[in-house]
């Protein structure tokens, strides 16, 4: 979702992250950390927005019933080098390792981070980011994509592989699984998508010839 970098002169750190959002001209601006530079946050459109408070509904509830521990927003920050703070759509830390509430952003990375591609983002550039996540200690990443109605499942790929994290697509018909994270939290693809309008079926483009010479004989 980034948009823009701010003027870049040397390799930011969080410290100067926090120092920016304090600043009135970025009050309202989300700001994320990436290789060193400060990147303006572009606003999610409709259906990414939608998605990702569904999922926030589904995992809020389940880790509040079972006291596991904090779930973020697409605010809520994580420090995963000094030069990379990240915020993912939805983001989720045990209680065991974050036994104090931090008064910046969160000084880990998540345990499981949720990213949800939006019209405007690079699928590169999100992947790109899911591997920071996964290198600084993430153990699961799900990427869903709105328009396909599909879900990446992205873990670390085991030691002396080539790559650098394992991905599983999942369909409308398949249930995503907390596994060792979230351990018995389940959740089917499809009641995620459910409430998006069903994409409209292209016009034929005999029908489009139609109203195109309907369109000239009424002028």
């Amino acid at each position: 979702m980034a948009i823009q970098a701010l003027e870049h002169k040397r390799q930011y750190t969080s410290d100067d992250l926090w120092e920016c959002a304090q600043l009135p001209e970025y009050a309202d601006c989300e700001l994320e950390l990436i290789d060193g530079e400060i990147i303006i946050m572009s606003p999610s459109s409709a259906k990414p927005s939608i998605i990702g408070a569904i999922i926030l509904r589904y995992i809020g509830a389940f880790v509040a019933e079972h006291d596991l521990g904090y779930v973020s927003g697409a605010d809520g920050a994580y420090e995963l080098s000094p030069g990379n703070t990240l915020a993912p759509d939805v983001g989720f830390v045990s209680r065991a390792r974050l036994p104090t509430m931090p008064e910046r952003f969160f000084p880990l990375a998540p345990d499981l981070a949720v990213e949800v591609v939006s019209p405007t983002d690079s699928v590169k550039k999100t992947l790109r980011k899911v591997s920071k996540y996964l290198a600084a200690g993430t153990k699961l990443a799900w990427v869903f994509y709105p328009d396909d109605r599909t879900v990446d499942v992205c873990r670390p790929a085991p030691e002396g592989t080539q790559s650098a994290m394992l991905r599983e697509e999942l369909t409308i018909d398949d249930i995503l699984d907390g596994g060792e994270t979230l351990p018995g939290f389940r959740l089917a693809v499809h009641d995620v998508f459910r409430l998006l309008p069903e994409a409209a079926e292209p016009e034929p483009a005999e029908a489009k010839v139609k109203k195109s010479k309907k369109a000239k004989k009424a002028t």
